[in-house]
């Protein structure tokens, strides 16, 4: 009889029974004179020693401000120093850090800061195109537990502070107030909420305590074999899991620098900021990789200082990671899997492990943490080799949805197994695939067609540069496949063309029906790549109707 797709992940090294101020704390004792974070784009650098003065200051900032333990605080910023001084301010003092996504417009704004019942929010000013004060100014009539508003950089407006008046007002409250409010603080409080992407639904609060995501963020730089002489380029944001657990918090723990190349994610300053700071590490999602590695000016940047990374939020293509490894001197870049629920990592790849178990899997189960995939009719944990719904449990799995009983009911079931709809395999080895999600995949006239499994085959065309595949409703089969593709630069491509590359290579139903040429898929500021927005388009273009189901 087959072995259950069940494994556990063993470990040495204990749990961090620790908050994150008390991990701050530890850091700056013992990496004082350590660059803790380079923000180029603001040309501004912080040791531990200031990062931990700077983080004390605000925080008591603040308590005079009236932030109780457990009070909501929101930041709503793209990647800048005082995002990383706000995050361990509110630590410090028992608040609830809000993550806001900079993407985000007025009704998502409203619905974040009310929803979660934010009390002081800290904000740019503006991000890109868009005017932040006047959003806030917008929306503030209808938040009334929104007490105050704190705005980055200089200049008075009309009922709001700027980050020097919050700074000033540390004043106020003294260094034996915050001792006060620190002994009062568990590990197991809640720190953080983050709201899901929102790639399908509306979005939920992911409520997450210190010793979730404190630990995710240390074990996830073990695996790295991270140490405190390392550097990294960071350009997921940090309002997800990816930018401010596995880069702030994984770095914190063990004394590294995070490198800010600007404020969102640009090829070009990523390439700049890994030769200029003799970085070691370089995070991102696989769009983030693809385009670094298409700069123009790719070949004159000197880039070996790199050696490991993170590559997540999105599947892996194959063709990408190898390109990783060999181009960008990557030898021991990971893979992570996980979600936000999950604070985020679950599994991820060993630096040692060989380049097809990399490119192949998500890799092994993450220290302390255990996995199970079952049938999602029955729940029934299936044998190895078997498709079914990947679970986790463990101390990453999320306190609940904010103020949402009845999701947090439907995600983690009494066993405390946190179900991700995503659907896998698991090797005899333990390691597992994802090969697509549950909601994801297409049925077309009975037979089951998985996106990923098509993507993969596709991303082998040497004209294509990405590719998303997914499913639209047709009237004879109930649902076709879809794909949208990125051709290479240079690269004159038909849908016949790509028709013919399928034709004897794959089976005859998951060859693509509908194939679009586009120059980039919509997506989330966290790089997750929407696919129900295409399939929207594609409806909408078609003039398709979804078909009645019983």
């Amino acid at each position: 009889m087959s072995a259950p797709s069940y494994v556990s992940g063993v470990s040495q090294t204990p749990l961090l029974a620790r908050t994150i101020g008390q991990a701050l704390d530890d850091t700056a004792a013992r990496f004082g004179g350590n660059e803790a974070i380079v923000s180029l784009h603001q040309d501004r650098r912080l040791t531990y020693a200031e990062l931990h003065a700077a983080a004390e200051e605000a925080a008591r900032g603040l308590l005079a401000l009236g932030v109780a333990k457990g009070d909501r605080v929101g930041m709503w910023s793209p990647n800048h120093l005082e995002w990383v001084i706000t995050q361990y301010a509110t630590a410090k003092i028992g608040a609830i850090l809000v993550n806001i996504n900079p993407a985000y417009r007025t009704t998502e704004l409203r619905y974040a800061l009310g929803q979660s019942g934010v009390s002081v929010l800290v904000a740019a000013r503006a991000f890109r195109d868009t005017d932040y004060v006047a959003m806030i100014d917008e929306v503030r009539p209808q938040l009334p537990g929104l007490r105050a508003v704190v705005l980055l950089g200089d200049g008075p407006h009309p009922g709001a502070m700027t980050w020097s008046d919050l700074l000033a007002r540390a004043a106020d409250a003294t260094p034996g107030a915050l001792r006060e409010r620190e002994a009062t603080l568990d590990f197991d409080d809640p720190i953080n909420i983050q709201y899901t992407s929102g790639t399908t639904g509306a979005p939920k609060g992911a409520t997450l305590s210190h010793h979730n995501i404190l630990n995710n963020g240390y074990f996830v730089g073990g695996r790295l074999r991270l140490t405190d002489r390392d550097r990294v380029c960071l350009s997921v944001p940090f309002y997800h899991c990816f930018g401010m657990v596995m880069g702030n918090l994984g770095f914190l723990t063990h004394g590294g620098t995070v490198v800010l190349p600007a404020e969102t994610f640009d090829a070009g300053a990523c390439l700049e900021a890994v030769q200029r700071e003799a970085c070691t590490t370089l995070y991102g999602v696989p769009t983030m990789f693809i385009a670094i590695l298409g700069h123009p000016d790719f070949a004159r940047y000197e880039l070996a200082s790199l050696r490991t990374g993170i590559m997540a939020g999105s599947p892996c293509p194959v063709e990408v990671m190898r390109r990783t490894i060999d181009r960008l001197h990557m030898d021991q870049v990971t893979i992570c899997y996980g979600m936000t629920e999950t604070s985020p990592v679950s599994f991820q790849s060993h630096v040692d492990d060989d380049v097809e178990t990399r490119v192949s899997t998500v890799g092994a189960i993450s220290d302390w943490v255990e996995c199970k995939i079952v049938d999602p009719a029955t729940g029934r944990t299936v044998p190895r080799g078997e498709r079914g719904e990947l679970c986790t449990r463990g101390y990453p799995v999320m306190l609940g949805y904010w103020d949402n009983e009845e999701a947090t009911r439907a995600a983690i079931d009494p066993a405390r197994w946190m179900h991700t709809g995503d659907l896998a395999v698991m090797r005899d080895d333990g390691y597992v695939n994802i090969v697509g999600r549950i909601k994801d995949m297409i049925i077309r006239g009975g037979e089951n067609v998985y996106p990923r499994e098509v993507e993969e085959f596709l991303h082998s065309h040497p004209d294509i540069a990405d590719v998303q595949v997914f499913g639209i409703p047709d009237p004879k089969y109930g649902e076709a496949v879809a794909a949208w593709i990125v051709p290479r630069p240079g690269a004159h491509l038909t849908e016949d063309d790509v028709r013919a590359a399928c034709h004897g290579r794959i089976a005859t139903f998951k060859i693509p029906a509908h194939i679009r040429f586009v120059d980039a898929f919509p997506m989330t500021v966290t790089g997750k790549i929407q696919k129900f927005k295409m399939r929207e388009t594609m409806i909408t273009d078609l003039g398709l109707a979804e078909p009645a189901t019983a």
